[in-house]
């Protein structure tokens, strides 16, 4: 909902930030707005400019020329005086840099390390022992609302967290690896930060690196590419835990699945510990090595299971009470735990939703009302469409077999198939563009948006190809 041309509040404003992030991790998807997105902050309304906070250079150079401009007209529709984005990079312990970055991003001149997610320090063009790095960060920053004080403990969950709770105040490894495997949202990354805030509460000495599987791999080609391979090994064996988000990433890619296990046998072997997550069991890692699925299986393996509905509420009622709503009605909080059963992402962001339209408008929150401002997400839970639907529905449809769809083939008859059901994923699932080109044979998040591109422009060309594509649509939607 617009704003008047008065000045907004700033609790107008924190309300309307609420809302474009929301908006904005429908459009990319969860896995791409907590890589990139989740750590940007609102910080002020100067005039008609949004200035938002990041924690590194590196993230400034990635997220401004890439989502500023979107960003912009998300908040243009909240705060019309808006007319653009800057953006400032803070650090824990610094100050913001004299000159905003903004949307069209800038050179970085440095090589950031963030290993303990709190001091982040700039080595001037260069890693220890190698070549100069065009800017990047080693690991991601240990976000303090994932502790395990904010982790709400039921049935489906409790083993895993009794398991990270563990690892993380223990002195020496209880059980080596940690994996932690379960769907989309159900609290893997939350209990990730919440080991590495505990280890550096504890002994805030002891090294500790938590980072993606696709940031690994992108530190891995940059020190190929930059002939530091040595500094990477030297760098990652070094450290006293090492947590590793979404290993899945990995499959299939054989030089980097290659490192990361003698990283992995290294830090093992010193008597360091490696907490791994992954969106299935090891036994079922797709596209990973024997040696390597063997490996993850060595020491514990910890299931997070779909939420319940009493887990659901007690979600709800806690974040309701961190977000400071004390006037969310409780037949909301039930409606919603009945009504969304996805994820916990997606059941948080619907109650920010309520909340912020509820500041914004005036008005008491209400069943009605949920209703009303949850429309779209409620008539998508009521029927999820899977991939694995759409992959069934598009094959039948094009007379070919569901394997193709994730075979290498590049034929017309195969590939125009494959893009149609990598388009109608995207427009009718909330997976991200990796976790869809990893349905379709491992295939690069690219090559997913190539498809997209291709079927809406085939689509506006062609009166026939446009009218396959909506009928597939409204039979999955049926």
């Amino acid at each position: 909902m617009q704003m008047t041309d008065s000045k907004p509040t700033n609790k107008q404003l924190d309300a309307s930030w609420l809302t474009v992030r929301d908006r904005l991790r429908r459009e990319i998807g969860n896995t791409t707005f907590e890589r990139w997105i989740q750590s940007v902050a609102f910080e002020a309304l100067r005039d008609t400019k949004v200035v938002l906070a990041v924690p590194t250079r590196f993230l400034c150079d990635w997220v401004a020329p890439r989502y500023g401009d979107r960003l912009r007209a998300l908040w243009q529709n909240e705060v019309p005086t808006v007319r653009s984005i800057d953006f400032v990079v803070r650090s824990a312990l610094s100050e913001p840099e004299e000159q905003p970055r903004g949307s069209q991003g800038s050179k970085m001149d440095g090589f950031v390390a963030e290993a303990d997610g709190e001091d982040t320090t700039v080595i001037d063009g260069e890693v220890p022992n190698g070549g100069p790095f065009d800017g990047g960060d080693i690991g991601a920053r240990l976000d303090r609302r994932y502790s395990f004080d904010n982790f709400v403990v039921g049935k489906p969950n409790e083993f895993a967290h009794a398991a990270a709770r563990n690892v993380a105040e223990s002195d020496i490894p209880p059980f080596n690896p940690l994996f932690i495997y379960g769907g989309v949202g159900l609290g893997k990354t939350h209990l990730m930060h919440a080991i590495g805030l505990r280890v550096r509460e504890r002994e805030p000495n002891r090294r500790v690196i938590y980072l993606s599987a696709e940031k690994f791999m992108y530190q891995f080609i940059r020190a190929l590419r930059f002939k530091n391979i040595m500094g990477f090994k030297e760098l990652f064996r070094s450290v006293d835990i090492l947590l590793i988000d979404d290993v899945q990433f990995i499959g299939g890619k054989e030089s980097t699945q290659e490192e990361f296990f003698h990283t992995f046998n290294a830090l093992v072997d010193q008597n360091k510990q490696v907490v791994v997550s992954g969106d299935r069991s090891p036994a079922d890692l797709e596209y990973m090595d024997e040696r390597m699925r063997s490996r993850l299986s060595w020491g514990l393996v910890a299931e997070v299971h779909s939420t319940s509905y009493e887990l659901r509420l007690g979600i709800l009622q806690a974040k309701a009470e961190q977000l400071g709503a004390t006037q969310v009605p409780p037949k909301v909080l039930e409606f919603l735990a009945h009504k969304i059963t996805s994820n916990v992402r997606e059941l948080e962001g619907a109650l920010i939703r309520v909340i912020a339209h509820s500041n914004l408008v005036g008005r008491p929150m209400s069943l009605e009302t949920t209703q009303e401002v949850l429309h779209d997400l409620l008539r998508a839970n009521d029927r999820r469409v899977t991939i694995e639907e759409i992959q069934k529905r598009v094959s039948e449809y094009y007379n070919i077999k569901v394997a193709e769809m994730s075979s290498a083939r590049r034929a017309q008859m195969v590939a125009r198939p494959r893009q149609v059901a990598m388009y109608l994923a995207k427009q009718l699932t909330s997976r991200s563009l990796p976790e869809i080109g990893r349905k379709f044979g491992n295939r690069d998040h690219t090559t997913v948006m190539h498809a997209v591109k291709k079927v809406d422009q085939l689509r506006s060309s062609d009166a026939g190809f446009a009218e396959d594509v909506e009928l597939l649509r409204r039979m999955l939607e049926a």
